[in-house]
């Protein structure tokens, strides 16, 4: 069977390894694809990802049985929709399901109708009842953008002066809407599961780092680092899950006409009172499939396309429960804010090895140069027996890339560590 895997970064860096694995898969496309994905196939930088004609096209002319849609822009735009029509099987969400990611304020009405815990809201599409709103119920308190940000529209304002800000610059932009929310307070972890549009298959935890430097401070970013499994998720939080949020949301999209069918990735808070829905994105996670992938022990294919079809009875995805993977981004200096392109990375092939790989995601290539070109641009993973292993492996392999200008956080996993060695283990 000939793939189409649309993307460019390192979720798809991760992707490509896991399914040009597969014994189904006879050739690999990516689009547009990096460096990292052409060591698993053929890159189509050429191909147009929201030009959905020419997609069908690329996919009628070479033959493909299985498109993998990577990123949430084109889930939400509707590419699964269009090759569906067309006859062509793709993996993903519809344009109305993917709004789960889509639009915040459709999941959080989904919640209220569906009992499915997570903070207390409102919407907005005005400037001054948003300021209204906050004012009266005081700080902290989060703000996010209704629609897509790329893990960077969201402030946990702990001052008014600060949730006012974020309101301020959020409605600057025409049309835009904003959910304010209460703020939950206890530790986020990442809830993955495989869905087929009735059933869910849950296949993996993770926790990431969303905040740009060390002890979680500074601005949101799309993710500086991760760890799967997340301990802090026992099999009883995890069975809570994926009753109280997971089924329940699947219903809820059935009963709407939209059945779900994909990843359905559940950010969570688990709070005093249990876990609670902070989130969700219809997507492998980045950097959560970097940490994810290397530790599937199961052919990624097979389920994929019973997901397609509508029927994951009997499927299962296993991951190696005793070995750890942790990531750490290496992102371009100025990021999450503007960054300079075109700096050189050197020792990324010495880097590799021993457990660990490189996944590139904001690179480009220059004949035998590898450039930085974006704001994450790597993702160094290891694997270990425990987190603390994995967390070492990843540092050391980082100390062996010369990229003087990139910078990544130092402590990535710490509160993974720190249980272990107060003897939690992973």
């Amino acid at each position: 069977m000939d793939i189409l895997l649309i993307g460019s970064g390192g979720r798809e860096h991760a992707l490509a390894y896991a399914l040009a694995k597969s014994p189904l898969c006879a050739r690999l496309f990516t689009a547009p694809g990096n460096p990292g994905t052409a060591r698993y196939g053929q890159n189509r930088p050429d191909l147009d990802v929201s030009d959905h004609a020419a997609v069908q096209a690329f996919c009628a002319a070479e033959g493909i049985g299985l498109v993998v849609v990577g990123p949430e822009a084109p889930l939400v735009a509707g590419l699964v929709d269009d090759l569906s029509a067309a006859g062509i099987r793709a993996f993903g969400p519809t344009r109305a399901a993917a709004r789960l990611e889509g639009s915040k304020g459709f999941t959080k009405a989904l919640c209220a109708e569906r009992g499915i815990p997570t903070a207390a809201f409102a919407r907005f599409s005005a400037l001054e009842p948003a300021l209204a709103h906050v004012r009266t119920a005081g700080a902290p308190i989060v703000v996010k953008a209704d629609g897509l940000a790329a893990g960077k529209g969201v402030t946990v304002a702990e001052s008014l002066d600060q949730a006012e800000g974020a309101l301020r610059a959020l409605f600057a932009e025409d049309g835009a809407e904003v959910v304010v929310e209460e703020c939950l307070f206890g530790e986020e972890a990442s809830f993955f599961a495989l869905c087929d549009g009735t059933r869910a298959v849950p296949i993996g935890t993770a926790q990431d780092h969303k905040r740009v430097f060390d002890g979680d401070r500074g601005p949101n970013t799309g993710g500086m680092g991760a760890y799967s499994p997340a301990s802090i998720l026992t099999p009883a939080l995890e069975r809570e899950v994926m009753e109280t949020i997971i089924a329940p949301t699947l219903a809820g999209m059935r009963a709407r006409g939209t059945p779900f069918t994909g990843i359905l990735y559940a950010g969570l808070m688990l709070t005093a009172d249990g876990p609670k829905l902070i989130e969700y994105n219809t997507r492998f996670g980045d950097p959560e499939a970097q940490v994810l992938m290397p530790r599937l022990a199961s052919d990624l294919v097979p389920a994929l396309l019973s997901a397609c079809d509508g029927d994951l009875s009997g499927t299962t995805l296993e991951f190696d429960a005793h070995r750890a993977a942790l990531t750490v981004v290496m992102a371009a200096a100025g990021y999450p804010g503007t960054v300079v392109r075109g700096s050189t990375i050197r020792g990324v092939d010495d880097a590799e090895g021993d457990g660990v790989m490189v996944f590139q995601a904001g690179t480009r290539a220059d004949g035998d140069r590898l450039l930085a070109d974006g704001g994450r641009v790597l993702a160094v993973t290891a694997l270990g027996d425990s987190v603390m292993e994995a967390q070492a492996r990843a540092y050391a392999a980082i100390a062996r890339i010369d990229w003087p200008e990139g910078f990544c956080r130092r402590d990535i996993g710490r509160r993974a560590v720190a249980r272990e060695v107060a003897g939690h283990g992973i």
